[in-house]
């Protein structure tokens, strides 16, 4: 019998699809995984704002990763919003029961229509208990401030602030360019695991639908671990499918505010 690369993705719910657990099963799908989930909060929300945030009780969050993982197993997982400080410790405590080497945190504090997603007292239990837990990190550029705590002013500042956020070199770090204001878009990728430093380029595409790319991104990462990729191809296959579908998307107009990115680029127009 044959088996599918199987990637899990830790998350909350978007129900207008964008973004979130939903952005996270389009991205496995279309990169060639099988995906599962475990849903850590349902976030009333679309594509103008946030309106509220339900969290899922955090031992039931727990409950649904031993399921998972018990039976069909993962070849790479992706962590996006946990809310608070006892949820990131419940799912770290929880994973370490497990052999997974491919975890892909993308640290979400603030959603593309800017409202906040973290409590305060969670970030410092990010930084001291999960981000040293994990293999790569996708933080955009006030999320790398926020875990920096310093302003982050222009391109040429990336190459020499990703090393810091590896927390000692042990975390890779995807530092994603987005908020900035060139016209060239370099995302910058520190391997901590041979000490490189890769710089991604690309067009800045002029578009609104920019909704659930960070997600997206961090999923694409994860997936192609889970193919077996190097950290180098995962990121920059990563890299090229995410710009790939701002692309494609860019035509298209979902809801009032900031739309998807087009997932399925490669399948249907």
């Amino acid at each position: 019998m044959k088996h599918y690369k199987i990637a899990l993705s830790i998350a909350g719910s978007d129900p207008s699809g964008g973004a979130g657990i939903q952005a996270d099963l389009k991205t496995f799908s279309a990169c060639g995984c099988y995906g599962a989930t475990v849903i850590v909060a349902v976030v009333d929300e679309n594509t103008v704002g946030v309106t509220d945030v339900h969290p899922i009780p955090v031992s039931f969050v727990s409950g649904q990763i031993k399921s998972v993982l018990d039976d069909i197993g993962a070849d790479a997982i992706k962590i996006g919003m946990l809310h608070s400080s006892e949820l990131i410790r419940s799912v770290k405590d929880t994973l370490a029961q497990y052999n997974i080497k491919n975890i892909v945190l993308d640290p979400v504090m603030v959603a593309t229509s800017g409202d906040k997603l973290l409590q305060d007292e969670a970030i410092e239990t990010l930084k001291n208990e999960l981000i040293p837990f994990v293999r790569v990190i996708t933080p955009n550029i006030p999320e790398a401030e926020i875990l920096l705590g310093k302003e982050i002013k222009s391109q040429k500042d990336l190459k020499s602030v990703v090393k810091d956020l590896s927390f000692g070199n042990k975390v890779s770090v995807m530092l994603k360019a987005g908020h900035l204001t060139e016209n060239k878009l370099v995302d910058v990728f520190y391997n901590a695991e041979t000490n490189e430093i890769i710089e991604l380029a690309s067009d800045r595409v002029d578009t609104k639908n920019t909704h659930g790319t960070g997600c997206t991104f961090s999923s694409a990462i994860a997936a192609f671990l889970a193919h077996g990729l190097s950290l180098n191809d995962a990121a920059i296959r990563a890299k090229d499918y995410i710009n790939k579908a701002i692309v494609a998307g860019a035509a298209y107009e979902i809801g009032k505010g900031h739309g998807p990115v087009h997932h399925f680029f490669g399948f249907w127009e």
